[in-house]
C-alpha cells in the first residue's frame, strides 16, 4: 500500500486557500465515466456515501478558525493499493470500491487519528475522500487509489492538526503530541493485511522499502539477507507440503487399492463358496432324483423296500 502526502504547490494542491479546485480535479473523471455509462463513485467520508461536491468545498473552506491567510487549510493523501493488494478487495470495480472505503473507515482514518497523540477518536477527523479508477498506458492494467481531503482542524474547528509535522509525540513544550508518517505507515499496512487477511512478502513490506531507500549499506544488506532467509524458508515450507501432499495421496492411494483388493478377494471367496453350494445342493438333488426317479418297472412292493431304511444289526452277545 502506497501512501504519501501531496506536496503544496501553487496549482491543483495549493492548500492555503479554498479547496475547490483540488474538488474540481478529483471529480473529472466522473464526467468521463459517466459520458460512457461506467460505474462512478462519489465523495464519501466516515459516515456517509455520494456527497455533493459543494458540501465538501464548504465544510472544508468553513473549518478553518484561526488558521493564517499562508497557513495550509487542508491536506491533500494518496492511498494507492499494489496490483497484488488491489486484486484482495475484490473482483469488481465496484468492490473494490467499498473495499477502499472500508479501509480508509476502520483503518487508515483510525491510525491517522491515534498517531498525533492526543487521544482523537477518528469521528474528530473531518475528510472527504474519492476514489479513482484509471488504466495505465503502459499495460492496461487496471489501477484504482483514494484521494482524501483531511481538513487542517478537528471537527469542533479548535485543535490544529498538521501530519506534515517534525515533531513526534512530544511532551514537553508548546506543541504536545506530534505526528510519525513511519509508525502510520507501517500500521495501516497491517491494519490492510489484517482487514482483507493478505499474506504480505517481506519485499512488498514499508520495512523493505524504507530500509532500501534510506538506509545505510549494512542495514540493506541485512534487510536483502533477511529477505533470501525468508524466501527459502518459505520455499522449503512448500516442498514439506508437497511432500506430505504426496505421502497423503500415495498412502490414501494404497488404502484405496487395499480395499479394492480386500472386496475383490471377498467377492472370490463369497463366489467359491456360493459355487461350493451350489455343487452340493445339485450332487443332493441329483441323489434324490436318482432315487425318487426309478424305473416304472419296479412293482411298489419292491420300490417302498428300496426306500425303506435299513435297519442296523445289532451283534448278538454270546
Amino acid at each position: 500500500m502506497h501512501i504519501n502526502f501531496a506536496s503544496r504547490s501553487n496549482g491543483t494542491y495549493n492548500n492555503s486557500g479554498s479547496s475547490r479546485q483540488l474538488a474540481n480535479y478529483l471529480e473529472h473523471e466522473d464526467l468521463e465515466r459517466m459520458d460512457k455509462g461506467i460505474y462512478t463513485e462519489g465523495f464519501f467520508n466516515l459516515t456517509d456515501d455520494n456527497i455533493y461536491k459543494s458540501t465538501v468545498i464548504k465544510d472544508i473552506d468553513t473549518n478553518i478558525g484561526q488558521l493564517l491567510k499562508t497557513d495550509a487549510k487542508f491536506y491533500a493523501i494518496h492511498v494507492s493499493p499494489s496490483e497484488k493488494e488491489l486484486r484482495a478487495m475484490g473482483n469488481t470495480e465496484q468492490e473494490q470500491a467499498e473495499a477502499m472505503k472500508r479501509y480508509i473507515r476502520e483503518v487508515f482514518i483510525p491510525e491517522y487519528a491515534k498517531n498525533f497523540n492526543k487521544g482523537l477518536p477518528p469521528s474528530d477527523i473531518k475528510f472527504y475522500g474519492k476514489i479513482h479508477f484509471d488504466r495505465s498506458r503502459s499495460n492496461n492494467e487496471l489501477n484504482m487509489h483514494c484521494h482524501l481531503i483531511v481538513s487542517r482542524k478537528d471537527q469542533t474547528n479548535k485543535k490544529k492538526l498538521s501530519p506534515l509535522t517534525n515533531h513526534k509525540n512530544t511532551k514537553n513544550g508548546m506543541i504536545k503530541g506530534g505526528f510519525n508518517r513511519t509508525v502510520l505507515f507501517e500500521n495501516a499496512e497491517k491494519g490492510f493485511d489484517q482487514l482483507f487477511s493478505y499474506n504480505r512478502q517481506l519485499l512488498e513490506t514499508f520495512e523493505y522499502f524504507n530500509a532500501m531507500k534510506n538506509r545505510n549499506i549494512a542495514n540493506k544488506l541485512q534487510m536483502q539477507e533477511l529477505n533470501i532467509s525468508t524466501q527459502d524458508f518459505i520455499d522449503e515450507k512448500k516442498k514439506d507440503v508437497g511432500v506430505e501432499a504426496n505421502e497423503n495421496a500415495q498412502n490414501q492411494t494404497n488404502s484405496n487399492l487395499k480395499k479394492i483388493s480386500d472386496t475383490a478377494i471377498q467377492k472370490q471367496i463369497n463366489t467359491s463358496v456360493n459355487q461350493s453350494i451350489q455343487q452340493t445342493s445339485e450332487n443332493n438333488s441329483s441323489s434324490f432324483l436318482s432315487i425318487t426317479s426309478l424305473p416304472s418297472e419296479i412293482n411298489p412292493v419292491d420300490q417302498q423296500q428300496l426306500l425303506k431304511p435299513k435297519k442296523k444289526q445289532i451283534p448278538k452277545l454270546s
